[in-house]
């Protein structure tokens, strides 16, 4: 009979164990490649997130979800990039309030190169957004905004003083009009950045939600962006919107380690059953500045003995958690398009700095046309870059006085690729503005397709090869290519095709195929 028992005990503890268990888990990143400083709202049963896209239009890419883990591109916020800026996109903040979606965005004003805030609105976030112009402004650099309803009036809050000497760094505030529009009333501040602390870099990134009688806030320290970043978060709270805002002791509260290295920067988002979410960025231990800062989910749960929020799996983002609503992540990065079909559009990204590229989906081609011989890349369409390892692979048209690559660019001064022109192959990079032709390969003069493929190991190192229909194929400098000059501090590099030219041909691209490792 004991043993009966203890048998009976055994079997319905493994059988409890296997249910605590049994619950699906996510893997992180939730939104993978490229998106700093992600914006999270809830609308309804349905998630959106926008992010940064730095120096890639179009600008702030939009993402939904209905789970927090499986999220699908919507489009950019700005079909056309709003007409006051230049650059430097970064940080868009989303808000819905009374059916209308705003987007407080920062970006750089052409008229002084200054960094602000702007605002847009629209009904349809698939029809992207309507400017309404530079919101504000303050003394050299205002980003980061964060809007939040208190007692029936909204108010904006932003990152100051950062490149202001002799000036500690600030998280200030101020009311905004009824309508969204336009700043009102005296600013205030939330915040100063400790100069002895965690908090040396500075304070930004900041979000604001309420619980109970308190307003909580997650922000985050020290320096954001590559080879040497340090970011991390840490809480703050007040009673009122205004402060006094008492800093966590415990501070900072989510750092980095081997998966996911300095995280921060975005918001907070709670369930319809009052679970709180931070969907914030941070760079994969692997991959790091090659892929560029990835979106990544980390759940918060309640003290409730202290009354402070803690992050449920410890002080690091979790690589694999509990699933928001117990459904599986479904996540297929790869790219195969052949341009017979018009029925499906890439997310095609390029360089504000230089000239939109002329492109269009025509006769089964994708039709690149080069706008500036003088562009040392070429005119250049991207993808983002969703993991390191990958290959990527693009059959051209061969033209007369046209080469055609496939390559990854960093900025227009700095890219990597093999190109196809009628008669040859080249092997060419661009390095601190300077363009070296690498290898050159004598070609059959032929009107058969040519495949470019190029194979990236953790983003750093490139190899390339080429096909022809006919069955001849090489490889093109066996050695690997170091491309590990390739990422800008604030941005991952982006691989694509790009088209240079000296006469006055178009470059034809029939299909593109992307797969990672």
């Amino acid at each position: 009979m004991r043993f009966l028992i203890s048998l009976f005990i055994c079997l319905f503890t493994l059988s409890s164990f296997a249910q605590i268990n049994s619950s699906v888990t996510y893997r992180n990143p939730v939104i993978a490649g490229d998106f700093a400083d992600p914006s999270v709202i809830r609308v309804g049963d349905t998630y959106y997130a926008a992010g940064t896209s730095s120096e890639w239009g179009p600008a702030y890419p939009i993402y939904s979800s209905k789970d927090l883990v499986n999220w699908q591109y919507v489009g950019p916020v700005f079909k056309t990039l709003p007409s006051w800026t230049m650059g430097s996109y970064w940080a868009p903040e989303l808000y819905y309030h009374n059916g209308t979606f705003y987007v407080y965005y920062t970006a750089r004003r052409k008229s002084d190169q200054h960094s602000y805030i702007g605002v847009a609105t629209t009904k349809d976030l698939s029809q992207g957004f309507t400017d309404k112009g530079c919101l504000l402004e303050w003394t050299n650099e205002a980003i980061d905004a964060f809007v939040i309803e208190d007692a029936g009036k909204l108010y904006i809050t932003w990152k100051a003083y950062g490149l202001d000497k002799g000036k500690a760094i600030q998280i200030l505030g101020r009311e905004l009009t009824p309508d969204g529009l336009k700043v009102t009333g005296e600013v205030f501040t939330l915040l100063q950045a400790e100069p002895n602390n965690w908090e040396a870099g500075g304070v930004e990134g900041q979000a604001i939600f309420k619980k109970g009688r308190y307003f909580y806030m997650t922000y985050s320290g020290n320096a954001c962006c590559g080879p040497e970043c340090n970011y991390q978060v840490g809480f703050a709270r007040a009673e009122k919107l205004q402060g006094p805002w008492e800093k966590y002791a415990g501070n900072p509260v989510l750092k980095g380690d081997q998966n996911w290295r300095c995280p921060g920067h975005g918001t907070v988002v709670t369930t319809p059953d009052s679970r709180y979410f931070y969907l914030h960025h941070a760079y994969n231990g692997t991959d790091f500045i090659f892929t560029g800062r990835q979106g990544v989910l980390s759940e918060l749960v309640w003290d409730n003995k202290t009354g402070w929020p803690t992050f449920r799996y410890g002080n690091t983002p979790p690589d694999q958690a509990a699933s928001p609503f117990n459904v599986a992540q479904q996540q297929n990065l790869h790219v195969t398009t052949s341009f017979e079909k018009k029925d499906k559009q890439l997310p095609w990204v390029w360089d504000v700095s230089q000239p939109k590229p002329e492109f269009k989906q025509e006769n089964g081609f994708l039709q690149l046309t080069p706008d500036n011989y003088a562009q040392l890349a070429g005119s250049f369409l991207g993808l983002v870059i969703k993991k390191g390892t990958y290959t990527f692979t693009a059959e051209f048209l061969p033209q007369d006085k046209v080469l055609q690559s496939v390559c990854v660019y960093g900025d227009a001064k700095n890219a990597l690729g093999v190109g196809v022109s009628k008669d040859s192959l080249e092997l060419w990079q661009v390095k601190d503005g300077r363009r070296q032709i690498l290898q050159k390969h004598p070609l059959p003069n032929s009107k058969s397709p040519i495949r470019l493929t190029m194979t990236s190991k953790q983003g750093k190192f490139y190899q390339f090869s080429w096909k022809d229909t006919r069955g001849k194929s090489g490889s093109i400098k066996d050695v690997p290519l170091d491309g590990t000059f390739l990422p800008r501090w604030d941005r991952a590099p982006r691989l694509g095709i790009s088209v240079r030219e000296e006469g006055k041909a178009t470059g034809t691209v029939g299909s593109v195929s992307l797969t990672y490792d």
